[in-house]
């Protein structure tokens, strides 16, 4: 993405998440939004789920409640308290499973 436009995550035409493009890490095949950018951030609840990468640190992941009231379990992960190295890519950020959401909007006009 070279120009600063809205990025968002789609579900069920809802948006989840969105930003300026200019406000997103891209690590390892995986866009992370800033953890305030979470749209109706309520739907969210922390899962059991936590897995470990080698240089980001553990992960802990996020359930999604959508309006009919049933749960996508671990639709986005984030690292609590990621390494050193780094806390700059995904430190207070959240990225979203592609198999679990509709997609990736980038626009201009904003979303």
């Amino acid at each position: 993405m070279s120009a600063d436009q809205q990025t968002a995550i789609l579900l069920d035409d809802k948006v989840l998440v969105k930003a300026m493009t200019s406000d997103l890490q891209f690590v390892e095949g995986n866009w992370y939004f800033k953890e305030s950018a979470l749209i109706d951030r309520e739907r969210y609840e922390e899962s059991k789920t936590h897995t470990h990468c080698p240089w980001k640190g553990d992960a802990s992941y996020f359930n999604y409640k959508k309006d009919d009231g049933s749960m996508i379990n671990d639709i986005a992960w984030f690292y609590p308290k990621p390494k050193s190295e780094a806390i700059d890519k995904v430190g207070g950020r959240v990225a979203f499973y592609v198999g679990k959401i509709d997609g990736l909007k980038v626009g201009v006009p904003p979303i």
